[in-house]
């Protein structure tokens, strides 16, 4: 349903999503069209270009706001803080040719109700439409909104779904479906490079430095001009060439599901074969043979079918990831049938991309399937979106660079009106003075400023790809810098993919017996417990090997039988239906049974925390349930009498441990003869189970875990651990990895949801760390190592708490919630989607958020952290801005060091440009005093020959190995960077203008209007020196003059000296002599400039356009140039660079972070009350000493 909004409030397209948007309606005006039309015309393309970067201004120039029903033209803007606009056209379908009216009614049979349905304006048979990121919206004429189309409507029950869907839809339903909804292929096109072009030259940046170059040509700078176009032209032709590979891969990614041969069941004509971008949502899909693609979202109907989610899930387990779908229940009731499935729906699901591997056939035939999604609306369709549509950054440095850009401009706009003073004073033409001064705001913002910022990513993402670490979205490279806060997963990712068998508990009468210890090498004694491992499972026979959970691998193996497909011979219960057989093999212990056939799933669920099936023994007419799951969800289902009194002490036996632990049950039906399993429900039969016992497994530590937690830590970067595992498990294992430290308290938070007449209530209970032995003593013990205090500062308590709790918090104790993440260090059983709301909860207290996984449970999390790395070498983990193909954390430090660099790098160079734009801004402003410029060559040689090689080489420095405790800064406009920028313009404008003044104060100055050499050595320094004095008659000469060929050494050599002064190394960066390129190109180059500053040739006079000058002058501009160098470096590394000094002055100051989650921790720590230990508060009453925070 959409959300009511108040009447002056525009309407909401995707309400409550991430691409949600505000929409407005607009019709476009005929006289302001034309009039816009005239002002791109007479502006020469200038408006239309505007329009081009601001859509916005477009249509608010040329259209007249309207209602939505009226509309021909939309614009959307984003409700983020960003708040995009995008326009879009509304677009029409006509009917009248597919359908007459008295077809109508026909093309809704299956589904009057749905949206497509109100969508058809009467009489005229038309449908409006937009399309936005590659989904349609139909204009519904009854609500009087966009509504998205592409996919059933989720309102629909199981039983209407049944009901209005399994038998297909007819021809005429079809058609009509496919002419609205378009078709179902997911289609990423690869742009022809004309368009890559056009589209990279209309950059702002671009534009501006035709602009620039433009007016250069125009002055005659011919070499200089000629050199930018050549690597502006390299420039372009790499990106594009970048771009379009991007576009190939994600183009082969997706296109071989768009043209696969499907067979559809339609109404009264039965099955078809056709091409699967003609599916439409409602096609009944009819599942025959093996290994083949789904080309769509379907919904499973009747049978099973075992389906490939590798790609989809991007386990850990790189390999095939067989997954048991099971058909939608045929129930009736009014739930929508997500809503009834509650989160496992998606066991009904057969997801687009994935690959059916097994299908197994009920008496009505092969397995029927819904098409449920098409397109661009299905799973594998919204992965593809958002990587072409990808979130923008909220980066302050992106955002500083703007700020400071535009200052820039003011400097810019400054010099053209002193430009246009001096040279109207000196009464120059009027077309003279305006060049000028349009060359003089071209100066101090370099067109290559915005590019600095991404010269040290794309160096950072190569020393990355060496490690084997892939990054599809490097703007994220320096965001990485700023990380303070980790969330890993624990399960793939901080340990082991598999698990190894510790060992087995039986149950009997209601006591535990005895261990039984697999490292024995005895079997497992035969009995019910045996019997529910062989066959509580989903695993299957796939090219002769068994495969399926790893859990259910390991547990399986451990019995010593096999597994085979049973042909319908064996069954007695559906000739029809194929099942499975478990039979024990060689090593098995001895049994009194030849087999046991495995008849019907209940498969597990994330959110049941179970699963069971129906077993039934060789040669017996009996049926047995087993069931597998979470020790507290399966002793529920069993009756009192068979679960023992200390149950909850034993199981936290080893879970403290760090054990995985499962619990089993079983339970004798009486289904009768010929039962119909296919129909029955798991509640019909999952209670009144006995517990057989608990099933104890290993889940060990990777190696690198505990190295690179203890790294972070003395980095000052917090870990936090989040999983979907037990939550005393998750605990051990967060105290054996280091993220728990050994003189922590742990508090564990229980937070309920309300019951009856008692209100929500969260319990504080102090977690004691107990580890008691058993009889055969230490030995089953994960090994413990020595845990040093490296945790966060300050922090003696952790909370730790499951879904349920966290989910509960949200809910109903949200003021607690921020102080609660601030110490929270383990949250265990947590879902998808509480993943993801944890990371966006730390988010709102300012922390900079890394996100590490493995799965597609962690999909969601990763895209939603500031930089989510995949240990996943599937398909989902395109999602993940980075994917690691070394599955294990020691990318996390890897990818932070990188961040760092590259964000350092990044502001160097920025740095570095600011500096070089103002250095030779002031030596022209100088020169423009007197109508004069710098020569061609001379702005070659410091333009092409210094900047730009210092721009590609500054960067290659890289990241030094040891993380340091804490972060460089992110904000370009920090006082330190402000200040070492002015602070290096104060002293080239001193040193310019010193060197400006006193030349003139020579006694060899004059003013030259030609060029003239050295004076022999017989020859003396005199003022009209080869009748070189100034000449009235003689032309003006533009660039030739004494004060020009003192200040071209002072601006060159200064913009090497800025460029090795801001190259600093440590702690970010390996030191600068490592950086061999830019340390021998700092060297050639300045070796060139004192060769062609000291060298009396003739001709380096002439081609450069310098005076000769006495040597002794010479040598004083560079000793000025020496302390100039001295002052600049002590100023860079001994003040600006100097942590301490800075750390006295904040203190001093009394200044304070004004991040959320430290101002939080200033006034938590504060509060005598905080952290509450061992109590219980409801919602109705929080104490106030922590609800408020503020103490006493």
């Amino acid at each position: 349903m959409e959300k009511k909004l108040p009447a002056d409030q525009p309407p909401l397209l995707n309400v409550g999503k991430e691409d949600e948007a505000e929409i407005f309606g607009y019709k476009t005006h005929g006289f302001r069209k034309a009039l816009c039309i005239a002002g791109s015309v007479l502006s020469c393309g200038v408006l239309l270009l505007v329009f081009y970067w601001k859509p916005a201004w477009d249509v608010w120039a040329s259209c007249v706001p309207c209602d939505l029903q009226e509309a021909d033209v939309v614009l959307l803007r984003a409700t983020d803080e960003f708040q995009r606009y995008t326009k879009k056209r509304v677009t029409w379908i006509d009917l009248s040719k597919l359908l007459g009216k008295e077809q109508l009614s026909d093309a809704f049979r299956a589904d009057a109700g749905c949206v497509l349905s109100k969508a058809v304006m009467k009489p005229q048979l038309k449908v409006r439409y937009i399309q936005v990121q590659r989904i349609r919206y139909v204009w519904d004429v009854s609500s009087k909104q966009f509504h998205r189309i592409g996919s059933l409507e989720d309102s629909n029950t199981c039983f209407e779904i049944h009901h209005k869907f399994a038998d297909g839809l007819t021809t005429q339903e079809q058609n009509f479906r496919k002419l609205v909804c378009g078709p179902n292929a997911i289609e990423v096109e690869i742009p022809p490079i004309w368009k890559l072009l056009f589209k990279e030259i209309l950059n702002p940046f671009y534009v501006f430095q035709a602009f620039t170059l433009t007016l250069w040509l125009c002055q005659g700078y011919i070499e200089y001009s000629t050199a930018i176009i050549f690597l502006s032209i390299l420039s372009i032709a790499l990106t594009i060439y970048d771009l379009r590979q991007q576009s190939v891969k994600l183009h082969d990614l997706v296109e071989e599901h768009n043209n696969v041969q499907v067979t559809i069941w339609i109404k009264h004509e039965g099955r078809r074969q056709v091409a699967s971008s003609s599916l439409v949502p409602g096609d009944i899909l009819l599942l025959e043979g093996q290994k083949h693609s789904l080309p769509c979202d379907a919904i499973l109907l009747d049978g099973s079918c075992v389906i490939n989610e590798g790609m989809l899930t991007g386990g850990g387990g790189r390999g095939e990831r067989p997954v048991t779908k099971t058909a939608l229940p045929h129930t009736e009731n009014i739930l929508p049938w997500k809503t009834h499935s509650v989160e496992d729906y998606r066991r009904h699901v057969l997801f687009c991309g994935t690959e059916v591997i097994q299908t197994r056939h009920t008496s009505k035939g092969p397995p029927r399937a819904v098409v449920l999604q098409t397109g661009f609306s299905t799973a594998k369709g919204d992965l593809v979106r958002s990587i072409l549509y990808p979130k923008p950054l909220n980066f302050k440095l992106y955002r500083d660079a703007f700020k400071f850009i535009l200052g820039l401009a003011v400097i810019a706009v400054l010099g053209m009106v002193y430009a246009i003073y001096v040279y109207t004073s000196h009464k120059q033409p009027g077309r003279d003075t305006l060049a000028m001064a349009l060359l003089l705001l071209t100066v101090p913002v370099p067109p290559a400023l915005p590019a600095a910022l991404t010269t040290g990513i794309v160096y950072a993402q190569r020393r990355l790809k060496k490690k084997r670490i892939f990054c599809i979205s490097p703007q994220r490279i320096n965001i990485c810098g700023q990380i303070n806060l980790v969330c890993f997963d624990k399960t793939g990712t901080l340990t082991e993919d598999g698990l190894d068998l510790w060992g087995a508990i039986p149950c009997q009468h209601g006591s535990f017996q005895e261990a039984h210890r697999f490292s024995s090498g005895l079997p497992l004694p035969w009995g019910p417990l045996c019997q529910a491992m062989a066959t509580c499972h989903s695993l299957l026979v796939l090219d002769g090997k068994v495969q399926g959970d790893p859990l259910d691998l390991k547990m399986f193996e451990g019995t010593g039988w096999g597994l085979e497909e049973a042909g319908p011979e064996l069954s007695q219960t559906s000739p029809a239906e194929e099942c499975t057989v478990v039979k024990p093999g060689q090593d098995a212990s001895q049994v009194s049974v030849a087999g046991v056939l495995i008849l019907h799933q209940f498969p597990f669920s994330s959110s049941l925390q179970r699963m069971s099936v129906i077993a039934q023994e060789l040669g017996k007419n009996s049926y047995d349930l087993y069931m597998k799951g979470a020790p507290e969800m399966v002793a529920g289902f069993c009756t009192a009498e068979s679960v023992p009194r200390h149950f909850l002490q034993e199981l936290q036996l080893y879970t403290s441990q760090g054990f995985r632990v499962i619990a089993l049950a079983h339970k004798a039906l009486a289904l009768g003869t010929d039962p119909d399993l296919d129909g029955l429900e798991r509640e019909e039969v999952e209670f009144g189970l006995t517990l057989l016992g608990l099933l104890v497994m290993e889940n060990r530590l990777k190696q690198e875990t505990r190295p690179v937690l203890e790294e972070l830590k003395a980095a000052r970067i917090r870990t936090v651990m989040v999983t979907g595992d037990n939550l005393q498990t998750a605990i051990t294992v967060a105290r054996n990895c280091g993220m728990l430290s050994s003189p922590s308290q742990v508090i564990l938070v229980e937070a309920s949801e309300p019951e009856g007449s008692t209100p929500a209530s969260v319990t504080w209970q102090l977690m004691e760390d107990k580890h008691q032995p058993t009889g055969e003593g230490n030995d089953f013990r994960i090994p413990m190592q020595d845990e040093a205090e490296l945790g966060w500062p300050g922090t003696k308590f952790h909370f730790a708490m499951d879904g349920k709790s966290y989910e509960a918090l949200i809910k109903h104790f949200s003021s607690l919630v921020p102080k609660v993440l601030l110490n929270g260090t383990v949250f265990a059983r947590m879902s998808p989607g509480q993943k993801s709301s944890l990371v966006e909860e730390f988010q709102k207290l300012n922390y900079c958020v890394g996100m590490c996984g493995d799965g597609a449970n962690d999909c969601g999390a990763l895209k939603m952290a500031h930089a989510g790395i995949s240990l996943s070498e599937q398909e989902a983990s395109v999602a993940s801005p980075f994917t690691s193909q070394t599955p294990n954390i020691q990318c996390v430090p890897e990818m932070i060091r990188e961040g760092r660099a590259s964000l350092v790098s990044s502001f160097a160079v920025f740095k570095y440009l600011t500096l070089y734009a103002l250095i030779q801004f002031v030596g022209t402003s100088l020169l423009y005093w007197q109508l004069q410029i710098l020569g061609n060559y001379q702005y070659l040689v410091q333009d092409v020959g210094i900047t730009i090689v210092v721009c590609l080489t500054m960067s290659l420095t890289h990241a030094y190995p040891k993380l340091a405790p804490y972060r460089p800064s992110g904000q370009l406009l920090s006082p330190p960077l402000l200040l070492s920028v002015v602070l290096n313009v104060s002293f080239t404008l001193a040193v310019q203008v010193c060197g400006y003044l006193l030349v003139k104060q020579q006694p060899w100055y004059s003013e030259i209007r030609r060029h003239r050499g050295c004076p022999s050595a017989n020859e003396s320094w005199i003022p009209g020196y080869r009748n070189g004095t100034f000449n009235a008659t003689e032309p003006f000469h533009q660039v030739l003059s004494y004060e020009d060929a003192t200040l071209w050494p002072l601006v060159t050599i200064n913009c090497l000296i800025v460029a090795f002064v801001f190259s600093k190394g440590k702690p970010f960066r390996k030191p600068i002599y490592t950086n061999y390129v830019f340390c021998i190109a700092l060297c050639l180059q300045l070796g060139v400039t004192l060769f062609l500053f000291f060298a009396d040739f003739e001709r380096i006079y002439t081609g450069m356009e310098l005076l000769c000058t006495p040597m002794m002058w010479r040598v004083r501009i560079l000793i000025a140039l020496g302390i100039l160098f001295c002052v600049s470096f002590f100023v860079e590394d001994a003040v600006l660079h100097n942590r301490r000094l800075w750390l006295w002055i904040k203190a001093l100051l009394r200044f304070r972070s004004s991040s959320q989650y430290r101002v939080l921790q200033r006034k938590m720590a504060q509060d005598p009350a905080w952290p509450p230990v061992n109590r219980r508060d409801f919602a109705a009453y929080v104490n106030p000493a922590y609800e408020e925070g503020d103490g006493k």
